[in-house]
């Protein structure tokens, strides 16, 4: 599962996160302790970040990974089974913007072995937009959720551009 950050803790902290809940009892961390490792300032002497399970992958600070799906089809490379395809809405409160893409994560289990570009574009010129607010006025879609179909492409929902998306592969 994907969870959000804290808000007001910074421009690179704490990080979103990709976890798994590979047995029962587990604590990721909330309220206590962020990312793993990054006690939380009013909450975090109440529990230490050593006693929580740290999150297989850190996802970037305010990404806001809202939705999620394991990629099970057969349209997409081979490299693609199983792979976490994540949607990060994108930050509203950095000085400068963060997610607005589509990201993969591959896995082999309980260990992510990359993290890398699924589908950009939403964020024009982000290296030089603006951050806050004025960073989602010049965003072209804010990716929301990700869902496999019975062919094996896959939808994005994006409620900044009222759309879904269809992403298909051909060989």
């Amino acid at each position: 599962f994907t969870d959000n950050g804290r808000d007001m803790m910074g421009d690179d902290v704490p990080n979103d996160e990709l976890n798994v809940a590979w047995k029962r009892g587990l604590h990721f961390g909330f309220p206590f302790c962020h990312q793993g490792d990054v006690p939380d300032p009013e909450f975090g002497a109440q529990r230490a970040c050593s006693t929580t399970e740290p999150p297989v992958q850190k996802l970037g600070a305010h990404v806001a990974a809202l939705g999620f799906t394991f990629y099970t089809g057969d349209m997409f490379p081979a490299s693609y089974k199983n792979a976490a395809i994540i949607a990060e809405h994108g930050s509203w409160n950095r000085s400068s913007p963060s997610g607005y893409r589509v990201m993969v994560a591959r896995t082999d289990g309980r260990r992510v072995t990359s993290y890398e570009t699924f589908l950009d574009g939403f964020m024009p010129g982000r290296s030089t937009a603006p951050g806050g607010r004025a960073a989602t006025r010049l965003a072209t879609g804010r990716p929301v959720d990700v869902l496999q179909m019975p062919d094996g492409s896959i939808l994005i929902s994006d409620d900044f551009g009222n759309r879904i998306l269809r992403v298909s592969y051909q060989r």
